[in-house]
Formats: C-alpha cells, sequence, structure tokens
C-alpha cells in the first residue's frame, strides 16, 4: 500500500481527495498547511506529496522547497492558478507535476499512478546496463544512486530517470518530445518541462552548468551525455 500525503488548506478538498485516494487503495494522509506537512514526513513513510501552492503559515512552495532538502519524493501542486508562470515556477523549485484547480478526479489518479510507477521503479525493465559510469559521473540502477567523483547527488525521480536514459544511451542525442516520451510514458505536454529538469541536472552534477562537460545540447535538436560509458 503506497502513502499519500494530501496538503491543502481547503478542507472540502481534502475531503474529496482522500475519498478518490482511498477508493483506489491508497492509504492517505492529510495535512492543511506546510508545516503539518513536513512534520509528517518526519514521522510517516511517504511515497507521493499532494501539495496546494497556495496556502497560509507556509505555502507550498516553500514547503517544496524544504523537503526536497532531505526527500526526493514525487510532488504533484495542486493550484486553483492556470498561468504558465506559476507552472514553471513549481517545476523549477522541484515538482513532477502539476494539476489545476478544478481537477477532474480520472485526471488526477492518472497523474498519482504515473509518478508512483516511476518513483517505485524508476523505468526498471529495460534492457539497457544498469550501472554506468561516464568520467565522474556514476549512476547504478539497482541501487538508484548517482555520485560525482565520488559523491552522492541528490536528484528527483524525474531528474534520475532523464539522467538515466542519457546516460544508458551516451551519445545519443534526444529531442525534448523523446525524451518526454520516454520518461513520461505519454505524450509531450504543450509546455515540455524537459529544459527546466535538465537544467536542475547540470547543477547537481557538472562543476560549471554554464559550460558543461557532461550533459549537454545539441541547438535544435536535444540533449546528449558526452563521453564513452565505462
Amino acid at each position: 500500500m503506497y502513502n499519500i500525503l494530501v496538503c491543502d488548506d481547503e478542507k472540502d478538498i481534502v475531503s474529496a481527495l482522500n475519498i478518490y485516494l482511498s477508493a483506489e487503495g491508497y492509504r492517505v494522509l492529510t495535512a492543511y498547511d506546510g508545516y503539518q506537512a513536513l512534520r509528517l514526513l518526519d514521522r510517516e513513510e511517504v511515497h507521493l506529496i499532494l501539495l496546494d501552492v497556495m496556502m497560509p503559515g507556509m505555502d507550498g512552495i516553500t514547503a517544496m522547497t524544504r523537503l526536497r532538502q532531505s526527500h526526493n519524493l514525487p510532488v504533484i501542486l495542486l493550484t486553483a492558478k492556470s498561468e504558465d508562470t506559476d507552472k514553471v515556477l513549481g517545476l523549477n523549485m522541484g515538482a513532477d507535476d502539476y494539476v489545476t484547480k478544478p481537477f477532474n478526479p480520472v485526471e488526477l489518479l492518472a497523474r498519482v499512478r504515473s509518478q508512483l510507477r516511476r518513483y517505485m521503479t524508476l523505468g526498471g525493465g529495460h534492457t539497457a546496463p544498469t550501472a554506468v559510469t561516464i568520467g565522474g559521473v556514476s549512476l547504478d540502477d539497482n541501487a538508484k544512486t548517482v555520485t560525482v567523483d565520488g559523491d552522492t547527488v541528490n536528484l528527483t525521480p524525474l531528474e534520475y530517470d532523464i539522467l538515466r536514459l542519457l546516460m544508458q544511451h551516451p551519445g545519443k542525442v534526444f529531442s525534448p518530445h523523446e525524451i518526454y516520451r520516454r520518461v513520461w510514458h505519454e505524450d509531450p505536454a504543450a509546455d515540455n518541462p524537459v529544459a527546466v529538469h535538465v537544467r536542475h541536472i547540470r547543477e547537481k552534477i557538472e562543476i560549471n552548468p554554464a559550460e558543461p562537460r557532461y550533459l549537454k545540447v545539441v541547438w535544435g535538436k536535444g540533449y546528449k551525455m558526452e563521453g564513452a560509458a565505462q
């Protein structure tokens, strides 16, 4: 049974999500602001968070920034706004997905299942190598770890999936649409977030993200991992 933390200051929304998720067999934990959510994370095993952006006390963006310091579990933002800037802000701060309120329960549950599947299996089942080293970057898909020059790097589930895809096919150029299809397992969204996640990966694995040694852009075509796999 997967544990899902629902955090929203609107009790009707929390109650509705509790009903939808419980009917699917999930155990639901509830919180009504960022402080409560962080306290629950300290004492409960949580596999995914549905996190409202606009809340009194500690808002969702602040809570997500803090939880990302020690947790890599998937975060789906709930927002009443539909502007692209809000979506990009959430992705920039570490969100894995977003759902705009009022949401369609069927779509929300599909996104929850997709994120949980990715988080728990991290794309398992591929025949590509499970342990790859390119230069100073090493990825062990059995242990689900990434190290750079021997130091562990903490990636979100989506960042891990993207890096794993690129490292298991060194030198191969993947377009943003292809990365989205391979990692998200669905057709690309209109506002494809791949570039945002690639930038985050660079910030974590590159000495100078502005002049990357490993994760490079091929202008007009996509991204690739430079170097030979070991």
